[in-house]
């Protein structure tokens, strides 16, 4: 997890608004979606730069990697990748299909599905710039507080991702068991077999 503050650039004036922005992500190195939408995310804050700095809004980006059910839980996180700002999910909806970068990565027969973003009557793996955009805006000039829905409470870690902290975590093991290559092999368990051996 990490916490930055970015300040536009240009003539600035003192903060007189906080804007909390956070990603909360499955993975930050292999999976397509998450990695594009974190850098969708980075430049719709620079492309709103002049007007944060014009309003003296203070924006403050935190990357949250979500690495467990009970992380998920206390994160209260339902799909992979989500946006929120000042705490809200930019989106109501939760849209998803087969996110292969995650399949890959938790090793699932039945495979994981992360989100979808629609906007502007088009769908995308990954966050558009002009989404973001439009929620920053929205949370600057206070459009957020004003008839916004309730968001839908939170029912538990959904199936999906159980399956995939689960799939990851026996991904994880079995790649520890194997304790030797096969030219270790007669000094480790005393044969000489082409396979590792997983034997300590």
């Amino acid at each position: 997890m990490s916490t930055n503050t970015l300040r536009p650039t240009g003539e600035q004036t003192p903060p007189t608004r906080r804007i909390d922005v956070e990603l909360l992500a499955l993975d930050l190195d292999a999976c397509t979606r998450c990695v594009g939408t974190l850098a969708n995310m980075e430049k719709a804050i620079e492309t709103v730069g002049q007007v944060l700095d014009a309003t003296g809004a203070e924006v403050r980006v935190r990357k949250v990697l979500i690495e467990s059910e009970e992380q998920a839980r206390r994160h209260r996180f339902a799909t992979s990748p989500t946006i929120r700002i000042n705490e809200r999910d930019i989106v109501l909806e939760a849209l998803e299909n087969r996110c292969d970068s995650c399949t890959d990565l938790c090793g699932c027969d039945e495979g994981t599905s992360c989100r979808v973003w629609r906007y502007q009557g088009q769908e995308y793996t990954e966050a558009p710039v002009g989404l973001i955009v439009g929620a920053i805006l929205r949370e600057v000039y206070g459009e957020t507080t004003r008839a916004a829905p309730e968001p839908a409470a939170y029912e538990g870690v959904p199936e999906n991702l159980r399956h995939f902290f689960a799939g990851k975590s026996a991904e994880e093991t079995l790649a520890a068991s194997s304790c030797c290559e096969p030219s270790e092999k007669s000094s480790c368990c005393g044969t000489v077999e082409t396979e590792p051996c997983g034997c300590r």
